[in-house]
């Protein structure tokens, strides 16, 4: 794979198996992965709640490579989780190591790995054996409370990981500080000075494939994840510009697959937050964004589009 990589990043109730479907179908980067999966979930929910977190490993070939990232603090059911993707046919495992969000980090999981280094490491040792040759992969962040990038770092440069992805802001921070990508140039001086063949990928407010390139030419960083500049346009790792019909029959294109891979485990109100991003900056957008935002279904979603572009 070509250097810098480009991977679309993983997030939940976004990167679905539908919106995945529609970014390798209009811009395709080089790596994808699924919502973040609970591998506690997996291994311990009642059958009927095991199948719909199984709906998020679901994919298409179309997305290769794809990698599965779970969550957990289980060592165990890591290992199990690792097993399964291996069996459904993915092309590497991730371990979330990075989210803040409270009901993640109460389990002990996310972003709370990083208080527990040891923990984090058997986390990984269970993965490998897991995953059967798979290579596994983390995604973290500069620190809990505050940066602890120097310690946190090399140990998980002492396993083998085929990279690391840093969220360049602590847990403390989430999303409200600019992301500080210096410190994903540190991180590359720390994995080069230990001497590691893990590659490292920055992440945080990138908003472009320009910008990605300019950070990664930066920082020296093997790759760059983008995650929230990816709502309402698929076509972000292609560079096109689409017209305003092409977005609108996208969105109606998106929502339909939406319906017919999700509909039946994910509210449809899910699909909204995209019409936000579709349906923005240009004359009409808000009377539409409304009309859109009260539609139950895709086909009256279908309908809504085509009576505004006089097709109906």
């Amino acid at each position: 794979m070509t250097k810098p990589i480009f991977v679309l990043a993983p997030m939940a109730d976004v990167t679905d198996a539908a919106y995945r479907r529609i970014i390798a179908k209009y811009g395709k980067p080089d790596l994808m992965y699924t919502e973040f999966v609970s591998a506690d979930g997996l291994a311990l929910a009642p059958e009927e709640g095991r199948q719909k977190l199984l709906k998020d490993l679901v994919f298409a070939e179309a997305e290769r490579p794809i990698i599965a990232q779970f969550f957990t603090s289980s060592p165990e059911n890591m290992r199990k989780a690792a097993e399964l993707a291996k069996s459904l046919g993915f092309d590497g495992v991730d371990i979330n190591m990075g989210c803040p969000q409270d009901n993640v980090v109460h389990q002990g999981a996310g972003a709370c790995l990083i208080k527990t280094p040891e923990l984090a490491r058997e986390v990984i040792h269970a993965a490998i054996e897991g995953a059967g040759g798979l290579p596994v992969s983390v995604k973290t962040r500069l620190g809990f409370n505050k940066d602890e990038l120097e310690e946190w770092l090399p140990e998980l440069l002492k396993e083998d990981l085929a990279h690391i992805t840093i969220h360049a802001r602590t847990k403390k921070d989430m999303s409200k500080v600019p992301a500080r990508w210096e410190r994903v140039k540190r991180a590359v001086e720390i994995r080069n000075g230990l001497g590691s063949k893990t590659l490292i990928l920055g992440n945080g407010d990138i908003r472009s494939l320009a910008e990605a390139r300019d950070k990664a030419a930066e920082t020296g960083a093997d790759g760059v994840m983008i995650g929230r500049a990816i709502f309402g346009n698929p076509w972000l790792f292609s560079e096109r510009t689409p017209t305003l019909e092409e977005k609108l029959n996208v969105m109606v294109e998106h929502t339909k697959l939406f319906e017919e891979l999700l509909g039946d485990t994910k509210s449809f109100n899910i699909m909204k937050k995209h019409y936000k991003a579709y349906v923005n900056g240009f004359d009409g957008a808000v009377e539409l964004r409304v009309r859109l935002m009260e539609a139950p279904n895709a086909e009256n979603v279908a309908q809504i589009i085509d009576h505004y572009l006089g097709r109906a």
